[in-house]
């Protein structure tokens, strides 16, 4: 056979490499194929949706509680001072110690009033002795005296008079002795209306005395009175019940009604009054919620001291200033709270707290479920197909650890508290639901110390 220029003879050396070849990539399509179906056997399984703990949000009825910072002090704060001078004896106190309406606090010596009572009794005694000889009218009783005696001589000249008369005209007996007897007789008559006005004179000279007697024996009493109340000043006593301050004046110091600064203060202790001062709206809210005395009854109020424990006697506002300051925009309210055991001190800071108004269908978010991000407010909602949904919502009143949602959630909804770094936007999750913590809108911490029984006050209330 001839050979054309582009046929090429195949040697037993190309069959051989070429069936190599075929057999090669058959091996490779049969390994491929082993290996393909043993990498897709062997795969595992797509990850499971993140598990989250959620809250399903229901209505339910809260009571809200507003808190003031507040101050105590004493409404009757009383100054002790010295009403006379006198070196101080004894001090019957200490410093800190609870006093009592009339407690001996301080003696003074008070011989030099004990002295000036002497004297204005004597003194008042002698008055009342004049006083009483005006009024015994001895001076009246002897001018009438004198008066009787005139007219009794009177009589006498008349009669002399009377007798003469018949006798002279009988010619028996001198005309000299009648003109004699009618002038002893006239002499009698002027005597007698001379003792009259005497008499008369004597009387209203009398009642004069009398008055001014009278005066004179007041102005005796007034100088005893005050001589004993010099010396019952010499004993200083506490005017008002409370805790007493130091002294200024020890034993053997001179004290005096004109010093400027006090022996001491007493400061009343119960009941003790707090003042806070609340918003325009606040006030508002307080006085439609029953604050006031003005509303017709009034809401407890609890005061938690600086320690963050709750003073165990409720108190009530007396007293609420009559104008809004106009620097801040609020109004200073005035309450008392009992304090038997005087535990409570002025110009004590702390926090008074008081139910303002109950919320019927309150939906209750913890605040842990809550982000904020430059100013806006939002929670992960887990839907119907468990996928979350990022929601923005507006925020009211805090109740412990929860807050009250007034936008952006509906009643049933499940709001992520727990793997919120799990659940994104978008995300499909699986969402445990857990209970929602305890609304605790009245709980307090525990009180300062044991409350003694109520108060006859309290119980009037």
């Amino acid at each position: 056979m001839q050979r054309t220029p582009h046929q090429h003879r195949i040697g037993p050396d190309s069959r051989r490499l070429a069936v190599t070849l075929l057999a090669l990539s058959a091996l490779a399509a049969v390994g491929c194929e082993y290996f393909g179906k043993g990498k897709g056997k062997d795969a595992p399984p797509a990850p499971a949706p993140p598990l989250v703990q959620a809250v399903e949000v229901s209505p339910r009825a809260v009571r809200i509680y507003s808190e003031w910072v507040g101050q105590t002090y004493s409404q009757d704060t009383v100054e002790v001072r010295a009403r006379v001078t006198g070196y101080v004896q004894e001090r019957r106190f200490r410093a800190g110690d609870i006093v009592k309406q009339g407690d001996i606090l301080y003696r003074l010596d008070d011989r030099p009033y004990r002295a000036q009572v002497v004297s204005a009794r004597g003194d008042l005694g002698q008055r009342q002795a004049d006083l009483q000889f005006a009024k015994d009218q001895v001076q009246v009783y002897q001018a009438q005296a004198e008066l009787e005696q005139a007219r009794a001589d009177m009589l006498r000249q008349q009669l002399n008079v009377n007798r003469f008369e018949p006798l002279v005209a009988a010619d028996a007996a001198p005309q000299q002795s009648l003109d004699d007897a009618r002038q002893f007789l006239a002499a009698a008559q002027a005597n007698v209306e001379a003792r009259r006005v005497n008499l008369q004179q004597t009387k209203i000279s009398t009642k004069t005395q009398i008055e001014a007697r009278q005066g004179a024996v007041e102005a005796a009493k007034g100088a005893l009175e005050q001589a004993e109340l010099n010396l019952s000043y010499a004993t200083i006593r506490a005017q008002i019940g409370g805790r007493i301050g130091d002294t200024a004046v020890e034993v053997g110091g001179l004290a005096t009604s004109t010093a400027q600064l006090p022996l001491t203060t007493i400061i009343p202790l119960d009941p003790i009054s707090v003042r806070f001062n609340v918003s325009e709206v606040e006030y508002l809210n307080f006085v439609r919620g029953g604050g006031t005395r003005e509303s017709g009854r009034q809401i407890p109020l609890r005061l938690i001291l600086a320690d963050g424990r709750v003073f165990p006697r409720e108190g009530r506002v007396k007293r609420v200033l009559n104008q809004v300051d106009p620097r801040t925009g609020t109004l200073q309210l005035q309450a008392d709270f009992p304090n038997p055991g005087g535990l409570i001190l002025a110009g004590q800071f702390g926090r008074v707290r008081a139910q303002v108004r109950e919320e019927p269908n309150a939906l209750l978010v913890p605040q842990k479920a809550v982000v904020e991000l430059q100013g806006a407010r939002s929670v992960m909602v887990v839907g119907p197909d468990n996928k979350v949904a990022q929601r923005t919502v507006a925020m009211g009143d805090r109740i412990g650890e929860l807050w009250i949602a007034t936008q952006g959630l509906k009643s049933g909804e499940r709001v992520v508290v727990e793997g919120l770094q799990k659940a994104r936007p978008g995300a499909v999750v699986t969402a445990r639901v857990v209970p929602l913590p305890a609304v605790k809108d009245d709980e307090l911490p525990g009180p300062l110390f044991e409350a003694s029984p109520p108060t006859l006050a309290e119980q009037r209330q």
